[in-house]
């Protein structure tokens, strides 16, 4: 709906619609898998030719990422990966908690609502031969634990809100699961949380998912610009960006 309004907007057919569709989805999963990485100064030109698009779909798409706060539109310049900014992200975390935190207490007092997570511990309580290696997937993963505790209450607007949360700390959050041992962490954690749940324990479970949260937070205060560029895939796409974005993003 809102790619739709943003089209007739900008007095765009369907055709130039979809194109702008293609572009942003491709940008934006290039931001989440590190190949453009916070601070990149981005080319039209370049960009123009790596998503395929031309400018009039591409500025539609980044005038869309601009509006989710996925880039920035630097006058006379051109366009920029929004750099990270841990105050930020810091208020991103603290709404995050104030959610998760609700959640898992309303969980505690629904029975009806147990079953799903009884079906979520399977995956998480698992042994310790069997948890998954380190890697974007893990963060894929972590989301879907978090993201299901809130689907699970089935609160729509709340399910909206986290969403938007979610995405918002997704970059930096998958950084959270660069060791092995943060993993094995975080899936003993997730165990305790959902079974003080099915234990109806609700200040447990509230304590556990806050501190759990907390954890998380501080891990991504410690990190770098350098951090995130040894978190590129070992094979990238074909990069967005170029020496020459660098100094002219409007060529």
């Amino acid at each position: 709906m809102e790619s739709a309004m943003l089209t007739g907007s900008l007095g765009l057919g369907a055709g130039a619609g979809n194109l702008a569709d293609h572009a942003y989805a491709t940008i934006k999963q290039q931001i989440f898998n590190f190949a453009l990485m916070p601070g990149d100064l981005l080319s039209e030109n370049t960009l123009s030719k790596t998503v395929a698009v031309s400018r009039t779909p591409l500025r539609q798409a980044l005038q869309r990422l601009q509006y989710e706060g996925f880039v920035l539109a630097i006058p006379k310049v051109g366009w920029q990966v929004v750099p990270v900014n841990f105050a930020k992200l810091d208020e991103l975390y603290d709404f995050r908690l104030l959610i998760e935190t609700h959640c898992v207490a309303q969980l505690c007092s629904s029975p009806a609502c147990h079953p799903k997570i009884q079906a979520m511990l399977t995956s998480w309580d698992i042994d310790q031969s069997m948890l998954p290696s380190v890697g974007l997937g893990v963060g894929a993963l972590d989301e879907g634990f978090h993201q299901g505790l809130v689907a699970a209450l089935g609160n729509a607007e709340i399910i909206r809100t986290h969403a938007d949360i979610t995405e918002r700390i997704r970059l930096v959050r998958r950084l959270d699961f660069t060791q092995q041992n943060r993993i094995l962490e975080t899936f003993r954690e997730h165990t305790a949380i959902l079974k003080s749940i099915l234990n109806q324990d609700s200040a447990q479970s509230q304590e556990l998912i806050r501190s759990h949260i907390q954890a998380s937070k501080v891990k991504v205060r410690e990190i770098t610009l350098a951090m995130l560029h040894n978190a590129r895939p070992t094979i990238e796409p074909q990069a967005i960006t170029d020496g020459d974005a660098r100094h002219n993003p409007q060529n």
